[in-house]
């Protein structure tokens, strides 16, 4: 059965890092390299999205211990968990679906999300990427690390599964279900552009996981 977004992962809270690091192909590197590639500057400001329990944030703060870090995501439990690991941090954290939640205008340094984004269509970002890249100062950019289809055949065909369980189990289409259907890098960096980024370029990738990075 389809389960929302946030309930999926608020079920699955205990355990849920070390299923990350150890189901997920390369997590340990990729979580590290992604927190590499954040401002190293002292109070940087940075917005991460669908942060969870913050893995890459566990290295993000060991290289910068004086970030302002906010953090958005839909399960409770999971921004409970971070706020446990980080008691001593500057970290702000935010229920509710990145979608919906105000960013603010010219606000933070950088922008990361890891392993969120590829529950949603192209069409659904691109509203999403124009709110953020105004939340970002001037030369703010966004570090994206996500699953990706490697072809445009396997990304219509997960779309097409979702569709045919959303079907068959009754539910509206217009939920976010926990179901990957992740677009090509390509299709990804289109979203960006659109949304008016002014640069994407891969900066790394390890199977299906790509690390993107989209300058203001």
């Amino acid at each position: 059965m389809l389960e929302r977004i946030g309930e999926f992962f608020e079920a699955r809270l205990e355990g849920y890092d070390e299923h990350q690091l150890t189901t997920i192909e390369s997590a340990r590197e990729f979580y590290p390299f992604t927190a590499a590639c954040l401002p190293r500057d002292k109070n940087a400001r940075v917005l991460d999205l669908g942060c969870g329990t913050g893995l890459e944030l566990e290295e993000y703060f060991r290289l910068v211990p004086d970030a302002e870090v906010t953090g958005i995501d839909l399960a409770p439990g999971m921004l409970r968990a971070l706020g446990k690991k980080f008691p001593d941090k500057a970290l702000t954290l935010i229920t509710g679906s990145y979608f919906d939640v105000p960013f603010g205008e010219a606000m933070f340094d950088a922008a990361v999300s890891v392993e969120s984004l590829h529950h949603f269509t192209k069409e659904e970002k691109i509203p999403l990427y124009i709110k953020l890249k105004h939340a970002l100062k001037r030369d703010g950019y966004f570090i994206l690390t996500d699953y990706f289809s490697l072809s445009e055949e396997e990304e219509a065909s997960y779309r097409r599964e979702l569709l045919r369980l959303i079907g068959e189990q009754g539910l509206p289409e217009d939920g976010s279900y926990h179901f990957d259907t992740p677009l090509t890098a390509a299709h990804e960096t289109e979203a960006l552009l659109a949304a008016g980024f002014a640069s994407v370029e891969v900066l790394k990738s390890w199977g299906h996981t790509f690390t993107l990075k989209a300058k203001r």
